[in-house]
């Protein structure tokens, strides 16, 4: 289990959450520079915004088949969901993806709609999910699972998915709680658990203010409406 995800210190979650695109940028060199890092920006950002300015929450084929690709570059890489993704018809994952939106706040529910599209598991539909409703469902990353207690060994099912989502609930709103500002999302404790994990295996320098319980981290971290960090910020 993560450090990180033990404690109920906003100030902690905070520290980390501004060094995320350092570490998204850390992550990319030495491979395909830039690649996830263009890729982050446009899932973090542009997508969530395209997906809310619609009169019904959906996404499009060509969406759908780039965050495939986010998803393979920020993890493991497997070809073959690409292309089984890329399969799917436009009129059937926009009316699938209508639908799933259409379920929330039922997540099961919504889930298990998304994974009828080809290529489509858990682990994808709750990036889908996380890009157009980040207060109610995060991303199932690794990283972020693996730094949850009970949750190993990993399972990319819709059980494991559900079980996962409610414990981080269950600590976003322990940090709504004791935060004034009240921002945490499912979403953004992802980003968060992911960051911490992703700097402690590359043993990134980044970290070395990490423990220090000082409020003044959180001073300046403007992160907007829709909960993801809006820009680069260096650390101390």
């Amino acid at each position: 289990m993560s450090a990180l995800f033990a404690s109920e210190e906003p100030s902690t979650w905070r520290s980390v959450y501004k060094i995320y695109w350092d570490v998204v940028e850390a992550k990319t060199k030495g491979k395909k520079p830039g690649k996830l890092l263009s890729l982050d920006k446009w899932y973090q950002e542009e997508l969530p915004t395209l997906i809310s300015s619609r009169p019904d929450k959906h996404i499009t084929q060509s969406e759908l088949v780039k965050l495939m690709e986010w998803k393979l570059t920020r993890g493991k890489f497997r070809p073959r969901l690409q292309q089984l993704v890329a399969s799917n018809s436009e009129d059937t994952v926009e009316n699938c993806s209508r639908k799933a939106f259409s379920l929330l706040p039922d997540v099961q529910a919504a889930i298990a709609e998304l994974s009828t599209l080809k290529g489509v598991g858990p682990a994808t539909a709750s990036a889908v999910l996380a890009a157009g409703a980040p207060e109610q469902t995060a991303f199932m990353s690794d990283e972020a699972m693996e730094s949850v207690p009970g949750l190993k060994p990993i399972q990319y099912t819709a059980k494991h998915y559900a079980l996962f989502l409610e414990k981080m609930v269950e600590h976003t709103q322990k940090l709504n709680k004791v935060d004034p500002q009240q921002d945490w999302t499912p979403h953004r404790l992802e980003l968060c658990l992911w960051a911490m994990t992703v700097a402690e295996q590359q043993q990134l320098p980044l970290l070395k203010d990490i423990n220090e319980k000082d409020s003044s981290m959180a001073e300046g971290l403007d992160t907007g409406p829709d909960q993801r960090p809006t820009k680069k910020l260096k650390t101390k």
